[in-house]
């Protein structure tokens, strides 16, 4: 399993006029969290790119608990709990303090530059071996 921590402060613009979060905003620190993961693991998406690989997402899913509000300090944790293949699936928590305010996953396919599912590379495997 490998995890990360991702923080932020909640924005005025990510809240409407009850100073309530927008529930389209989460996917932001969702991506937020992934990119980071990735990042402390060796492998940016930038990189990835440049080898022609991309990760779109496929399938997304949140549940909101608790509404996180303006000027909350929040904690995005992300997590691959699978060894990644041709899919990789990460699932979040979102909370302020210990208060869970939503949990939510997304899965994204390795597809190369012309948008074919290939499986994850090596670099990528090696790298997440060690960790499952």
């Amino acid at each position: 399993m490998i995890t990360s921590t991702s923080e932020l402060e909640v924005r005025y613009s990510e809240t409407d006029m009850m100073g309530v979060v927008y529930h389209g905003n989460y996917l932001p620190w969702l991506e937020m969290g992934r990119t980071q993961l990735l990042k402390e693991q060796g492998i940016p998406y930038t990189e990835l790119e440049a080898q022609g690989l991309f990760l779109p997402v496929i399938d997304v899913s949140v549940k909101y608990r608790r509404p996180a509000k303006y000027d909350d300090r929040i904690a995005v944790i992300t997590t691959i709990a699978e060894k990644p293949f041709v899919k990789i699936i990460l699932t979040y928590e979102v909370k302020r303090g210990e208060e869970l305010l939503a949990t939510a996953s997304t899965t994204h396919a390795f597809v190369n530059s012309d948008g074919q599912p290939v499986k994850a590379p090596k670099v990528f495997l090696d790298r997440f071996n060690s960790s499952f």
